[in-house]
């Protein structure tokens, strides 16, 4: 059995594999698996990797089932105790793959860990130190567009960015996996919420690093596609994860980071493309009642801690 299994979701993304491949198979101190999940590229992806990169196991889909179907897959097929998600607009250090093991292997619950992310263009600057949420409904990437050289030190994080970072693969099936729904975007914080919910949490490892381009697949920062579904999946995400006590708690805060959140969109000319992704989120629970995490007693202590660390994120958008 390898240590540890990575998996690479890709779609259309040949011009990036080779770079990030080459640097996968360089990975020291470690046994491991490579599984990519191909979302029915039609560029030229799944035969570069027959002739160039053998050694892969390489998933096949029919079509593009987005994000979280094709990790889903890539984690189903793993054999090892953990799986490292990885996207495919990157390159890592030939200790990547090692530090995260062990970092992973210290607690039981650990449910995940994160690399540092650093810009692929600019590589004296961070591109993610952990993922945190806030009561405002807004994620952050912490450390974006800082030096490289902040957030030296490993600490808890609220969610792992799932473009590149270790999680226990068992603990990740008993949760149900990324949720399919979600399709692309904001996917890795709704597992990482649960799994908080469940009375584990996530570790940033700064030794583990990554250079990501970023938007890849997408195309842009911001765009139509992006813009609308991350809008949407933000609301079916609160809607999951928060019992309603705990929603109208915050409903004031929400309904003002909703509201920023759209007067900056507007001023980006995605305006109507936010209120289309509301509606849609709107839309995702009303069909997907029976996906909300049960509310259990048990859980109220993770619920305090959660509520606290929501309120306490707010104060990230200062630094």
């Amino acid at each position: 059995m390898s240590d540890v299994t990575i998996v690479i979701p890709n779609y259309n993304g040949a011009s990036y594999l080779d770079a990030c491949l080459n640097s996968v198979w360089k990975q020291t101190d470690v046994s491991m698996e490579v599984i990519v999940v191909d979302n029915g590229s039609v560029d030229g992806s799944k035969e570069l990797i027959r002739e160039h990169f053998p050694k892969c196991q390489l998933i096949c889909l029919k079509q593009n089932y987005g994000f979280s179907r094709a990790v889903n897959e890539g984690i189903k097929k793993a054999k090892s105790p953990y799986v490292i998600l990885l996207n495919n607009d990157t390159e890592v250090r030939p200790d990547f793959a090692r530090h995260l093991l062990d970092a992973i292997q210290k607690d039981d619950r650990r449910f995940s860990c994160a690399a540092k992310m650093l810009q692929y263009e600019n590589r004296e600057l961070l591109d993610n130190a952990g993922d945190f949420y806030c009561a405002m409904g807004w994620g952050i990437a912490r450390g974006k567009g800082k030096p490289s050289g902040c957030y030296p030190k490993g600490d808890r994080i609220f969610s792992s960015c799932a473009g590149a970072a270790i999680y226990q693969k068992r603990l990740v099936e008993e949760l149900g996996g990324f949720d399919e729904v979600h399709f692309v975007y904001l996917e890795d914080i709704d597992l990482s919420y649960r799994a908080k919910i469940y009375g584990y949490y996530h570790w940033y490892e700064p030794k583990a690093e990554v250079f990501h381009m970023g938007s890849a697949t997408s195309g842009s920062r911001y765009n139509r596609f992006k813009v609308m579904h991350s809008a949407g999946n933000n609301v079916y995400l609160l809607y999951k994860n928060m019992p309603l006590l705990q929603l109208l708690w915050n409903l004031p805060l929400l309904i003002l980071g909703f509201f920023i959140k759209y007067l900056f969109f507007v001023k980006k000319g995605f305006g109507r493309e936010y209120r289309e992704g509301l509606r849609r989120g709107l839309l995702l629970c009303r069909t997907h009642t029976d996906r909300k995490v049960p509310f259990c007693m048990e859980h109220i202590p993770a619920y305090l801690r959660i509520q606290l660390e929501l309120w306490k994120n707010i104060l990230l958008f200062a630094e």
